[in-house]
């Protein structure tokens, strides 16, 4: 498995379109600037068929530092969940011959939700390929 950079994505996109590295490299920025500030405004953004971005609050916590053995404060924090749409699940399970697990199955529940990070890595039953 290898990793693709943003400097990659942007040279594929030009080279398939025709357009000029620097407008698609302003476009694809313009994209993620706007995602990011969507996401920073509480917003949900849906993709149809390739997923779902959402932001969920985690509650402040009680941990324990598994060195020492203390407890440890944990403060609220905000994290951003992604739900694989359907074609996209469709596509990769085609490309890998491997079912998609959706990760992030809970966010439909994310707004009705009040769960702690342990609730969260339970495993999701019911999910098919």
């Amino acid at each position: 498995m290898s990793t693709i950079t943003k400097k990659e994505l942007i040279d594929r996109i030009a080279d398939n379109s025709g357009n000029r590295r620097v407008q698609v490299k302003k476009v694809v920025q313009q994209f993620l600037d706007e995602i990011v500030n969507e996401l920073g405004k509480g917003n949900r953004l849906e993709f149809r068929d390739f997923g779902v971005f959402e932001t969920k609050i985690r509650k402040a916590r009680k941990a324990q530092n598994p060195k020492t053995l203390e407890p440890v404060a944990v403060p609220e924090k905000r994290t951003v969940k992604f739900k694989v749409g359907r074609l996209m699940k469709q596509r990769l399970s085609e490309l890998t011959g491997a079912a998609v697990d959706d990760e992030a199955g809970d966010v439909a529940e994310m707004s009705d939700t009040d769960g702690d990070e342990e609730d969260e890595e339970q495993p999701q039953h019911g999910k098919g390929a």
